[in-house]
């Protein structure tokens, strides 16, 4: 099995790629999203089942996706250095190191370990865990090494973030790692770094 994994700067280029993921074969078991909440669009969009489960984490159980696909199964969780966050499938179970049922909270090694722990090297997954810190959204999948070309495909395809290109980015204003002591960025912040990166198609 090998890990694909994208970044995306807005909730709605992920939640395309998921369901072309799902569409190509790719089980909803083997697909994770992880999505920043900071502005508020990723739980309007899910509705009420998302936000009840604020401030209180939510069982692996409820995040696990299910038969209608990944995206029903969607639960709030909090992430340290990140905040609260939008997330559903394997990865969330990694990140929490908990047995079914268990709640989320503060999971050891964090989202850079739980990220390393599938097998995306540390320089990428520090990139992929500031991104979301900074309102991105990360959809990943385990796949078999011949479906991991159109997983790839897919994800560029559907508006994926160049690693390379934001690591640089981040690197012109002093950035070298991501810090879970650091606090999670304000709505005010989150809207500023969506902005930076906007193409003016994307939501």
């Amino acid at each position: 099995m090998k890990t694909v994994t994208g970044l995306f700067d807005t909730y709605e280029d992920a939640k395309s790629a998921v369901g072309q993921l799902e569409a190509a074969g790719i089980a909803s078991k083997e697909i994770s999203i992880v999505s920043n909440t900071g502005d508020g669009r990723a739980v309007e969009e899910q509705g009420s089942n998302t936000a009840e489960g604020a401030g209180t984490g939510a069982g692996i159980g409820a995040l696990a996706g299910g038969a209608g696909g990944l995206l029903t199964g969607l639960g709030m969780i909090a992430i340290p250095g990140v905040g609260p966050v939008v997330a559903a499938g394997w990865l969330v179970a990694t990140l929490a190191g908990a047995t079914a049922g268990a709640v989320v909270g503060g999971a050891a090694g964090g989202v850079v370990g739980a990220l390393v722990k599938s097998g995306v090297p540390e320089e990428d997954a520090h990139v992929y865990a500031e991104g979301v810190r900074r309102g991105g959204s990360l959809v990943t999948a385990r796949v078999e090494d011949d479906k991991a070309m159109v997983a790839k495909a897919i994800l560029d395809r559907s508006q994926s973030v160049d690693v390379a290109e934001r690591r640089a980015s981040y690197a012109k204003n002093g950035w070298e790692r991501f810090d879970d002591t650091l606090d999670p960025y304000t709505p005010a912040e989150v809207d500023a770094e969506r902005g930076r990166y906007s193409t003016g198609t994307r939501i």
